[in-house]
């Protein structure tokens, strides 16, 4: 992998397959094709789809099938996963797969893992057939996955008689997703590429790329460390038509944390819902760290988060209940003061 030149840094896209009311998960994942071809003509660097299961407002819950779609749509964008979570799959059905994934796209796949379901502990039970879900199982989990692309299970190990067919010099661009800097400090040790939630988990951003720099282990896939922060991020042609995209999301999220998610509302029901005091306050919190607004806000807003974070690449995701709206956000942010800088020029 290159390290953009300084100065620069990539930007590409985190879609989580919005289902919008009145419309439906089928045309949602058709709006995720639209999607990707629209911003691989823009310059957008990698596209990447997360998964969540037992959400109606998300259509993403196999990242595998739906990637595989994406890259035989586009033909230049990277495309992978962000991410696939460890704990709902058996490594070897992920080697399998994102190993065939890469025979046919070869040079274009990444497999971005994460650690925690992503989803609900009933709905994760299911994922897997067992009651037994355990994070703590994770780095086990992880060289399983690693050891059947390498096929560096040492002799006397039972998966060692096992040919991962085509995992097996198949193997996509590896990276670790987190929200904590757990995840950080596993990426450092293996000496791969680390994402951080910042639209998530916005609080923990700094300590996370910060742990995962200074513990960095070159390793002969990559010899520095490499760091992509994840933002929301609405751009329209003001800040009041931005801010008024931005409404559903914030209110799909809020009715998510209740424990009641659903498809993502209309503007104009997001306008007219009453929210509490309390309802509206974790409402500014969630987007006081949210990047809202006009061409030159967003501008500055990218800028300012990469001053923060020094990463070397920006994932912006974004969700908004009309998908016209979508491509228009990154259709101006991509012809922003920030990325005419020189960010579209940038490719491994």
């Amino acid at each position: 992998m290159t390290t953009p030149t300084p100065g620069r840094v990539r930007l590409s896209v985190l879609d989580l397959a919005p289902v919008a009311s009145g419309s439906t998960s089928a045309q949602a994942l058709r709006n995720s094709l639209d999607l990707a071809r629209h911003v691989e003509r823009l310059g957008y660097y990698r596209y990447w789809v997360a998964e969540h299961h037992n959400m109606p407002g998300i259509a993403s819950s196999a990242p595998a099938v739906l990637i595989g779609h994406i890259a035989d749509a586009t033909s230049t964008i990277r495309v992978g996963s962000g991410g696939v979570m460890l704990p709902n799959h058996a490594p070897l059905v992920i080697a399998e797969q994102f190993g065939m994934l890469e025979a046919f796209h070869p040079g274009r796949i990444d497999l971005g893992i994460g650690r925690a379901p992503g989803t609900d502990p009933l709905t994760a039970s299911a994922l897997r057939g067992t009651a037994e879900l355990n994070a703590d199982s994770f780095p086990n989990e992880l060289a399983y996955l690693l050891a059947f692309f390498n096929g560096d299970f040492p002799p006397e190990h039972p998966y060692a008689r096992i040919t991962p067919v085509p995992a097996r010099g198949n193997a996509p661009a590896m990276w670790l997703l987190g929200s904590s800097d757990y995840s950080a400090q596993v990426a450092a040790y293996l000496g791969i590429p680390f994402a951080f939630a910042h639209h998530f988990a916005p609080e923990n951003t700094l300590a996370a790329v910060a742990t995962y720099r200074s513990l960095f282990r070159p390793s002969k896939d990559l010899q520095e460390p490499y760091t992509l922060v994840a933002a929301a991020v609405v751009c329209s042609d003001t800040d009041e038509r931005a801010r008024w995209l931005a409404q559903p999301s914030a209110l799909s999220f809020l009715r998510l944390r209740s424990g009641s998610p659903g498809q993502l509302p209309t503007p104009e029901e997001a306008a007219a819902y009453l929210y509490s005091e309390a309802e509206q306050a974790f409402i500014d919190k969630r987007q006081k760290h949210q990047i809202i607004g006009s061409p030159e806000t967003v501008s500055r807003g990218l800028a300012e988060l990469r001053e923060q974070t020094q990463a070397d690449e920006l994932m912006l995701t974004t969700v908004v209940h009309n998908h016209a709206d979508r491509l228009r956000s990154y259709e101006l942010v991509s012809g922003s003061t920030y990325a005419q800088s020189g960010n579209r020029s940038v490719r491994t």
